[in-house]
């Protein structure tokens, strides 16, 4: 608890120190292009037809880009955006934008790029490019930005094993009409690169999730809120058993939360699974990802835990 606290005041302190570095003239200019960001965003939302949605999206990404080469951009933290999930590394060495693009009712793509921390301000980005709906075996893939398994993530928890540093991501992906995942992967940079997904996953042997898996990937029913989250004062990642309404368990979109919790623990450099992560079958609340939409489409301002 005290190690998260720190990391939390050191992050919060080193973007306070830093945001002052940033001109005031670049300030403006930052200002003046997140309110354009905010409102081509919500038609990337909102958009009627996917034209509509697609040509939000160019724009957005254009704009976005723009602001990023601003000097010290790293440290503007674009609040009002709520289309975009915006996350800071622990450590403060990187921030990641992840977003999604709604092409049809059973097509859903997500957008991205990670931005690195520079000592010069310099702007240093990896675009992420989505390759999921063309992957035929997405929970064993191991690709650089431009192999991206997409997701919107909303958690990063860093762990570090042998002098490498891994970033574990929470995210999730709203997939197609019958289905919703949650995504657990793990991101490193080797070589200044970043690097997506790593066999650090061990599963029980009685596991239904495949072995030596490169990240984790839930699969459930649309909107069955199945949780995929972070337990601080366990240190452990913490997950929804799920169960088919139909006893038909291949049939992913038939999955949901059956009330009981299994769990990963970080251990010798691997995240080892436990099918019974509290030691006991008991329910516990878990903060989960709030929803990006209302039940009427409309967007919600607020922050993804």
């Amino acid at each position: 608890m005290k190690n998260y606290f720190t990391i939390i005041c050191s992050l919060l302190f080193t973007l306070q120190i830093n945001a002052q570095q940033i001109s005031k003239t670049d300030t403006k200019f930052l200002q003046k292009k997140e309110d354009s960001l905010k409102n081509v965003g919500l038609k990337i939302i909102q958009g009627i037809n996917a034209s509509d949605r697609f040509f939000a999206d160019s724009a957005f990404t254009r704009i976005l880009v723009r602001a990023l080469k601003t000097k010290n951009s790293f440290y503007y933290p674009f609040d009002s955006i709520i289309n975009v999930s915006k996350l800071y590394a622990p450590d403060s060495s990187f921030r990641i934008f992840t977003w999604q693009l709604l092409i049809n009712e059973n097509t859903i793509r997500q957008h991205g790029a990670i931005q690195m921390r520079t000592t010069d301000g310099s702007f240093k980005p990896f675009v992420l490019i989505d390759k999921s709906d063309v992957t035929k075996n997405a929970h064993d893939t191991i690709g650089d930005n431009l192999g991206w398994m997409g997701a919107v993530y909303y958690k990063i928890i860093v762990k570090k094993n042998d002098g490498r540093t891994f970033y574990t991501l929470l995210g999730f992906d709203e997939n197609n009409i019958k289905s919703d995942k949650k995504v657990m992967d793990i991101l490193e940079f080797v070589n200044g690169k970043p690097v997506f997904g790593n066999k650090l996953f061990v599963m029980e042997k009685n596991s239904t999730y495949p072995k030596n898996a490169a990240r984790f990937i839930m699969e459930f029913k649309k909107e069955a809120s199945a949780k995929l989250s972070y337990d601080e004062a366990m240190d452990a990642i913490v997950f929804d058993e799920l169960v088919s309404e139909t006893n038909t368990p291949n049939k992913k979109w038939t999955l949901i939360a059956d009330g009981e919790y299994e769990g990963f623990k970080w251990k010798d450099g691997k995240w080892i699974h436990s099918s019974a992560i509290f030691g006991t079958k008991t329910p516990i609340k878990i903060s989960v990802p709030k929803p990006l939409k209302d039940e009427k489409g409309n967007p919600i301002n607020q922050e993804i835990n």
